[in-house]
């Protein structure tokens, strides 16, 4: 009954087909390409494009920068940026994620994560990746809190020990009214020396906010309380956090849970409202629609949009039955937030894609990025259409329009 309900609601909402086009091609077989762009200046239609190359999962490859100067209809020939690098100790890795225009000041901001992993592991990033950033394309600057230093650089988080990160493209900055950033993190707990993991499942994390105040030509940063999940209700606590203003200053938080090692426990994404401008979250709950029934969602990252129409979307995946941990990725969905209880409009879901005829069944519909086209004021949505087919590791990176009704 569930799925027909969920199934109908989406047929409901009578909207065309949104029909991808590749916006950045792979190479070839075991080569997965996720590909972003956004704007680099205030006004105008710069933008930068990052296309990243993958042949394992949570492992850039490298990266190549383009250029445009007319909104993304052409682009620059592709610079190459290294993203790892052998050295004595280990295996350097970055991972970067999409600039930000801060409206206050115009200033870029590009920040991103790195680390010397030992063996080069992925899951060695919850014990050294620190967070890093750019402003205007200048010098390196690591994110430390006030009062801090390099290798203890923020409250709980010893690097060597356990680490922080950005979680996907959807844990992007955004600006304060008093002109602060903010900027949502994932935190990995240690206990005894090692990293805390309660809820028994990949792994374990909490999150925060960083905020960033301007002094000067740099950010003084200071961390929200910690955002952290019961491992009665979610088996990996709380990931991947995305954020975005509500009225009256708050600041909603909706985070991605896991069921993973307990598919018995509802697969839902969780949220929490700041009501000092994101300083202080009370514990989070399920995120529900405005009617207060619940939806289910898989452990996957989402993203939180504000449009110059003066709405709040949220773009993830919503699926008609209990999730199992990561999966499926799919359907993939647009809704509109509601800016007064920050719940999610249940008539306003409408589906962008999903799995088709012949296609895995672990195709996956995630690791994504948008942003509200300033010509046509549409949401271009950027995302690949991963394990589409059986035999491997292969995608390319697909654009989107969607119409922001």
């Amino acid at each position: 009954m569930r799925r027909r309900l969920f199934l109908a609601s989406l047929a409901a909402a009578g909207q065309p087909s949104i029909r991808p086009e590749v916006f950045m091609k792979s190479p070839g077989k075991g080569t997965a390409i996720m590909g972003i762009a956004y704007y680099s200046k205030s006004t105008g239609l710069d933008m930068v494009s990052i296309e990243q190359r993958w042949s394992r999962s949570d492992t850039i490859d490298t990266v190549f920068r383009r250029a445009s100067t007319d909104n993304g209809r052409s682009w620059s020939a592709p610079v190459e940026s290294k993203t790892g690098e052998k050295r004595p100790t280990g295996t350097w890795r970055k991972h970067p994620r999409a600039g930000f225009v801060d409206p206050k000041t115009k200033r870029l901001l590009e920040f991103w994560m790195e680390a010397v992993l030992p063996t080069d592991d992925p899951l060695e990033g919850l014990r050294h990746y620190g967070v890093y950033y750019a402003i205007d394309g200048g010098a390196t600057r690591q994110l430390i809190h006030k009062g801090f230093d390099a290798q203890h650089p923020i409250p709980g988080a010893q690097l060597g020990r356990n680490g922080f990160m950005l979680g996907d493209h959807g844990s992007a900055p955004i600006t304060a009214p008093n002109g602060d950033i903010l900027l949502p993190l994932e935190i990995f707990p240690a206990k005894d020396g090692k990293l805390y993991n309660p809820g028994g499942g990949y792994t374990w994390s909490d999150a925060a906010v960083a905020i960033g105040r301007w002094k000067g030509a740099d950010l003084e940063w200071t961390m929200s309380n910690l955002v952290q999940g019961d491992p009665a209700v979610t088996t990996r606590g709380m990931v991947e956090p995305t954020i975005a203003f509500l009225d009256r200053n708050r600041v909603l938080m909706v985070l991605r849970g896991s069921n993973d090692k307990s598919p018995k426990l509802p697969g839902y994404k969780w949220f929490t409202v700041s009501n000092d401008g994101g300083r202080t979250f009370p514990p989070a709950k399920p995120w529900t629609y405005t009617t207060g029934e619940n939806f289910f969602s898989p452990s996957a990252c989402s993203f939180l949009l504000p449009h110059s129409n003066g709405k709040l979307y949220w773009l993830g995946n919503i699926t008609p039955e209990n999730p199992k941990g990561n999966r499926p990725r799919y359907p993939f969905v647009i809704a509109e937030a509601d800016k007064v209880t920050g719940l999610l409009k249940q008539n306003t879901v409408r589906q962008i894609d999903t799995r088709q005829n012949g296609e895995h069944e672990i195709l996956t519909l995630s690791n994504f990025y948008g942003h509200e086209d300033r010509e046509t004021k549409e949401i271009v949505l950027y995302m690949t259409r991963l394990f589409a087919l059986p035999d491997g590791w292969e995608g390319d990176a697909m654009r989107y329009r969607i119409p922001a009704t």
